[in-house]
């Protein structure tokens, strides 16, 4: 992976100037920045190391007034150069800045004492010593300390070796994600005749030229047409680090949004998060209160957004943790995209002051039943959390959560709780006697729908995916042999029941054949042309042979399949659109547009403006 290394620290004490040093380039891009001579927005340069490797460095600026700008810059680094004059020596942003740094959780860094051609040996002393004990109260303590000149080049080899080690040791805290790329931009711009690009750190995974992207929090879908690393157009990126993307079309992002193919980077407008006090760097900066009260203003930095909103004010909106942190939750004045993990910094929108850094907990967290879950002692355990641990605790907490491998119940994962819940409840429905004695059995749609709205009233699911879940839940339990099915009926296990007779089983053939047809006729007619009772419709849909789009649309289970690998073949080469899939299978609007919504609803396809893409559930 490509190690990102930011800059930090006071105004005028040689950031660009040791970054134009070490790499030969000036990382103040604007011209306002270069006729005032000092850092105004976010600047980058690379450097090539001794052993051939590169790194790419984020220059952040120093003055106070531009804190919202260092923290975009801040928000997309892997470890900190801090930067301190010898002549001067740790400054109020100095102390702002290892602030922000320790609240990001930044542990691996450096710090350059420059201007060391102006400084005695005892000047340059004092301020060594200074500036390790200043690093010693943060995240950074134990970094190497290394006094420079930018001008004369003392100190600059050392500094180039001590830059190998930083890069080991972030590599040694790394695992990458191949298949989860992610890239929040933090700059725009149109070059004429190719239209938007935009720059960013790509982290997480492989990203290549023509690769479809997910941009949120807008939700649409973008090709990225040409890469750049280093000014120089490639085909893959598979290392990360500093990325510019031409993008197709004309929709234009905005710093703070974010490129993706991750499936955890969502768009949201309200954070479950876990905070931390920063360490009190600066003693005339006044004392925060902490923890941070419920209805508390505050702006949320975010990768590279930026954004106002509040920390809410419910009982289950804040809990506080034996080791002084507090879990928190903050409702947002927009959407972002944001995933569980990724760290934050919470600063007072005015005066502005830094009020704490922290992680998210959870991107989406729970609403509606499921939000009666969000226990302390649910949130202390997400919060304590690591690894794969992390995973189990959210479903604890959620109750139900989707299920990318597709192995579970329809997609999604049950709580243990929610799972034994579901289970009861079946027993005892189907043990009560049926409403119609004769059938000696429970209707499958009348039961599965019983227990959806039981699910409903415990966890929030919306009712397709309740159904989908019932359905999985009676199905492992007849295959368990806890309960028996009979066509369209479900009995206590040994409770047998009448059989459909042979007549009926022939005209179930007959409708099923019927069905096999890319425009089929109305369920309610053809089951009239077959002659095939109720009771038949319902034993063909509850043994898979038929799948239902609409009260009166079916078709047989193997022209569906067909269908459906048809409408993703298409969609894998291009946004499919209606007219295309209609002209593909030869049939009317109207099918296409069912087919269309029920491979939507299941996660096989998406729906974007440009046409319909692989969705999340794509080939499995």
């Amino acid at each position: 992976m490509s190690v990102v290394v930011g800059t930090a620290g006071h105004i005028d004490h040689g950031k660009t100037t040791l970054l134009r040093a070490l790499t030969g380039i000036d990382a103040d891009r604007l011209p306002e920045e270069r006729r005032r001579g000092m850092t105004i927005d976010v600047g980058y340069a690379h450097v090539t190391l001794p052993d051939g490797d590169e790194l790419d460095f984020v220059d952040v600026p120093g003055h106070e007034r531009l804190v919202g700008n260092m923290l975009v810059g801040a928000g997309e680094i892997d470890a900190v150069l801090m930067v301190v004059a010898a002549d001067d020596g740790p400054r109020a942003q100095t102390l702002e800045h290892l602030e922000l740094v320790d609240c990001l959780g930044i542990e691996v860094g450096l710090a350059a004492v420059t201007k060391v051609d102006q400084a005695d040996p005892a000047r340059i002393g004092e301020v060594v010593g200074a500036i390790a004990g200043l690093m010693a109260r943060t995240s950074l303590a134990g970094s190497p300390v290394i006094a420079v000149s930018s001008l004369t080049g003392q100190g600059l080899e050392d500094l180039r070796s001590a830059l190998v080690g930083v890069r080991d040791r972030v590599r040694a805290r790394t695992r990458p994600t191949p298949d989860r790329a992610r890239l929040p931009v933090d700059r725009v711009f149109t070059i004429r005749g190719r239209g938007t690009v935009v720059t960013g750190t790509l982290r997480g995974g492989r990203l290549g030229r023509g690769d479809l992207l997910r941009l949120e929090p807008a939700g649409r879908q973008i090709r990225a047409r040409e890469l750049q690393v280093h000014n120089r157009s490639v085909d893959v990126v598979d290392e990360g680090g500093r990325v510019a993307i031409n993008l197709a079309g004309a929709f234009v992002p905005s710093r703070g949004d974010v490129l993706t193919t991750d499936a955890d980077v969502l768009a949201t407008a309200r954070l479950a998060t876990v905070l931390r006090r920063p360490p009190r760097m600066d003693p005339r900066q006044p004392v925060l209160e902490w923890p941070p009260a419920g209805g508390s203003a505050v702006r949320l930095h975010l990768g590279t957004a930026t954004v106002d909103g509040r920390i809410g004010r419910g009982k289950r909106d804040v809990v506080d943790l034996p080791d002084g942190r507090r879990i928190a939750w903050i409702r947002l004045d927009r959407p972002i995209a944001a995933a569980n993990g990724e760290r934050i910094v919470l600063r007072r929108p005015s005066p502005p002051a830094t009020i704490a850094g922290g992680l998210v907990l959870d991107a989406s967290p729970p609403i509606g039943p499921s939000r009666r879950r969000a226990t302390a002692e649910r949130l202390a355990a997400m919060a304590n959390a690591t690894g794969a641990a992390s995973a189990a605790v959210r479903l604890d907490l959620h109750g139900v959560v989707p299920d990318r491998s597709g192995t579970d119940f329809g997609g999604f994962r049950l709580a243990a709780d929610v799972l034994a819940d579901m289970e009861d409840q079946a027993v005892v429905r189907v043990a009560a006697e049926p409403a119609d004695r004769s059938s000696r059995g429970h209707r499958l749609a009348e039961l599965r729908a019983a227990l959806a709205g039981h699910l409903r009233r415990g966890v929030t699911v919306d009712g397709r995916a309740a159904a989908t879940i019932a359905m999985a839940v009676l199905n492992r339990m007849v295959d368990d042999g806890r309960l028996d099915q009979d066509g369209d009926l479900i009995r206590p296990p040994g409770r047998r029941g009448p059989t459909l007779p042979a007549a009926t089983l022939a005209l179930m053939d007959r409708l099923e054949r019927l069905l096999a047809v890319t425009g089929p006729p109305g369920l309610g007619e053809a089951s009239r042309m077959a002659g095939c009772p109720p009771e038949g419709v319902r034993a063909l849909e509850s043994a898979g042979r038929i799948v239902r789009l609409g009260p009166d649309l079916a078709y047989a289970a193997s022209t569906y399949r067909d269908l459906e690998a048809t409408a993703m073949r298409l969609a894998t080469s291009a946004p499919l659109s209606p007219a295309a899939l209609r002209d593909a299978t030869g049939t009317s609007r109207k099918y296409v547009m069912a087919l269309l919504e029920e491979l939507d609803r299941r996660g096989v396809l998406a729906r974007t403006a440009a046409g319909h893409v692989p969705g999340p559930r794509a080939g499995r």
